[in-house]
């Protein structure tokens, strides 16, 4: 598999977990569970958007 297709992958489990993440967060009564689940999704979803901007440079080769 290319560098790229091994980043998207990577970034699509990201979004996935961010997604299931939110999903819990959504279902748990308890406010400070609901308040750690989200803030770690919202990581999880910052750190999978700056991959995937390090991992589309250097993919065009008229850079």
């Amino acid at each position: 598999m290319s560098v790229a297709g091994e980043s998207g992958g990577r970034a699509q489990q990201m979004r996935a977990k961010v997604q299931e993440m939110k999903d819990a967060a959504e279902r748990t009564s308890d406010p400070e569970e609901r308040k750690r689940l989200m803030d770690k999704a919202r990581r999880l979803q910052e750190q999978s958007e700056q991959e995937s901007r390090m991992g589309n440079r250097g993919m065009d080769p008229m850079e």
